[in-house]
């Protein structure tokens, strides 16, 4: 899909972190026009009470605010989806134009498996079929219905996808770790200060729900521990696998030679979150252990930039044949 005009956006779930940031994607964006913001919880305000910072200092204007389902009806060229996995679930798509789906609500294939790692029954199982994944590096989106992948998800796979016919299944382990906005902007006791501040917890063990959202892509199921860090914003995914004798990273190296998102780093260098907190990009190193005959794969990326709304915009600007990195934020060596 190519356009020669501004496309106009509409966004559901603008006052979530997901849908905040897309807002700020695409007000910086030079082909996409927002036309609509929605929000259930500040419909009819302005949107200085979604931010202060939102309509000052000369910068594009934001409308004033208005109810996910009025987001969601106006038939926009592009729909971003900001919503819980439960309402975009229900969600009946826009009779035009393409829509991007940022929850789990339209990942996974097989709809069993919303009862199994969602916890809900799926109300839509027979229109799955038409959601495309949308993994740029490894599944480029075919719209117009684009599920964008999950945060966890998306940094194991950039490091393991090239990887797959080389590596052994059985020997996947994966220890991510991630920053307290990947939870969402709702309270829960789980991401109150006291128990985030000073303290490092694995969470849904052997339970999250991007595990097989991996294995669907992967064709393999890996073995996965996330854990919460006490820091806004950035994941880190360590993936140890063993090679089934090719080079990895050279495979790597290969596969993203071209890649403006994703950067494999010089031998030596680890990522850290420091460098992609706040960023559409994202760092991969690979170290041998000089123990085992184990290679450690490490990605990082910010949960909210490539893991959610830079990822969302990318996959918009390859569908209506943009520059991939247009709206997105790449450059800079911020302290």
């Amino acid at each position: 899909m190519h356009t020669k005009q501004m496309a106009y956006v509409s966004i559901a779930g603008a006052a979530g972190y997901t849908g905040q940031e897309t807002l700020d994607r695409v007000l910086h964006h030079p082909e996409l026009e927002l036309y609509a913001v929605g929000s259930d919880s500040l419909a009819g305000n302005e949107a200085t009470a979604l931010d202060p910072r939102l309509n000052r200092n000369g910068g594009r204007r934001v409308p004033r605010l208005i109810t996910n389902a009025a987001a969601l009806a106006c038939d926009a060229d592009v729909t971003f989806v900001c919503l819980s996995h439960e309402e975009a679930a229900e969600l009946d798509a826009p009779g035009r134009g393409i829509v991007v789906d940022l929850s789990g609500a339209h990942r996974l294939a097989d709809p069993a498996q919303y009862d199994a790692w969602y916890g809900f029954t799926h109300p839509h199982p027979d229109g799955l079929g038409a959601w495309s994944y949308g993994l740029p590096e490894l599944v480029p989106p075919t719209g117009p219905l684009i599920a964008n992948p999950g945060c966890y998800a998306t940094a194991v796979l950039l490091a393991l996808g090239p990887l797959r016919e080389a590596i052994d299944p059985t020997s996947v382990v994966v220890d991510a770790m991630s920053g307290m906005t990947g939870a969402g902007r709702s309270l829960k006791p789980s991401s109150h200060a006291g128990s985030v501040l000073e303290n490092v917890s694995p969470y849904r063990v052997g339970a999250h729900q991007h595990v097989p959202e991996i294995a669907q892509v992967l064709g393999f199921p890996v073995s996965f521990t996330p854990h919460l860090l006490p820091v806004r914003r950035g994941l880190l995914a360590t993936c140890n696998v063993r090679s089934t004798g090719a080079d990895v990273r050279e495979l790597l190296v290969e596969h993203y030679a071209s890649s403006p998102i994703v950067t494999v780093l010089p031998p030596g260098i680890a990522p850290e979150l420091a460098r992609v907190q706040t960023t559409d990009g994202a760092e991969i190193g690979v170290f041998e252990d000089r123990h085992t005959d184990r290679t450690i794969v490490i990605c990082a990326l910010d949960n909210l930039g490539k893991g959610a709304a830079g990822q969302a915009v990318q996959n918009v600007n390859l569908l209506f044949g943009l520059r991939e990195t247009a709206g997105l934020r790449l450059a800079g060596v911020l302290v």
